[in-house]
């Protein structure tokens, strides 16, 4: 049995952290704790009951809870969409002098 708890960042949105055992954050770097801001409990789940998780690999969530004490899931970054578009239409930029 591999229980972890979910706490989420009260700084950053869609950043949750995952530790080993509650209310331990000894091998979370203190940095990492600085940005996050105090951690807001979200759940324990044991991660052998688990077939998936919902935006983590589970596989990568169990090796870095046992090699670092800790996971931390970050929200993908955000499509530029005016990008995309121009992409998608073929624009390109024009040359600058």
């Amino acid at each position: 049995m591999q229980l972890c708890t979910v706490y989420k960042s009260s700084k950053k949105a869609e950043t949750f952290l995952y530790v080993e055992k509650a209310d331990d954050f000894s091998r979370v770097p203190e940095p990492l704790m600085a940005i996050m801001g105090p951690p807001t409990l979200v759940m324990t789940m044991d991660l052998d009951k688990r077939q998936k998780l919902g935006q983590a690999d589970l596989t990568r969530v169990k090796n870095e809870i046992q090699e670092n004490g800790f996971y931390l899931q970050i929200p993908p970054p955000q499509e530029n969409l005016l990008e995309t578009h121009k992409a998608n239409m073929g624009y390109q930029e024009p040359e600058k002098n």
